[in-house]
């Protein structure tokens, strides 16, 4: 079983504790009940709504195993105080294309389009706090096209970005 730190905000931790509250009170009963009403239609060998639910459990099954392990190895992260960059700070990064906010959260919570960007990203152990201080170079090279970013500055306030910058374009190095 993997034991490896799942790092949460304590807002993030709460949306997967309520995601798994409704799986198992809601979405498991109603999909059972799905499951013995196709099962009640007579022969289930050729039964395309026996199959079908039964598929829809099996995801479920494994979402709330996943969810239950998240949970049971997370660690909350408060955030980040001092000159490096590290989980739970937010980032100014100024690249060509004019200057973007993130937050490095765990990948659990990881949204890009939302400001969000995971601690194991190949863009977010750049910043994190192994490397990142403020003016360090970053180099990030996606499918067809490499770029080059500076954190800027860290920043006190909530991530907003204009778009979702790096979300093809994995980083190489500082």
């Amino acid at each position: 079983m993997n034991n490896k730190p799942v790092y949460l905000t304590a807002e993030g931790l709460e949306k997967l504790k309520s995601e798994l509250q409704h799986l198992v009170t809601v979405e498991r009963p109603r999909v059972a009940a799905r499951i013995h009403d196709a099962k009640m239609d007579g022969d289930i060998t050729e039964n395309a709504e026996y199959e079908d639910a039964k598929q829809e459990q099996s995801f479920l099954e494994g979402r709330i195993a996943t969810l239950e392990s998240q949970l049971k190895n997370a660690e909350v992260i408060a955030h980040s105080n001092g000159d490096k960059v590290g989980i739970g700070s937010t980032v100014v990064i100024r690249g060509a294309d004019g200057e973007d906010r993130f937050t490095i959260v765990g990948s659990a919570e990881a949204a890009p389009r939302e400001g969000r960007i995971s601690n194991e990203s190949p863009v977010g152990p750049t910043r994190s706090s192994r490397s990142a201080k403020r003016g360090a170079s970053v180099s990030c090279t996606g499918p067809t096209s490499s770029r080059r970013a500076s954190p800027v500055r860290r920043s006190s306030t909530t991530a907003r970005p204009r778009r979702a910058p790096f979300t093809s374009a994995p980083c190489a190095g500082r």
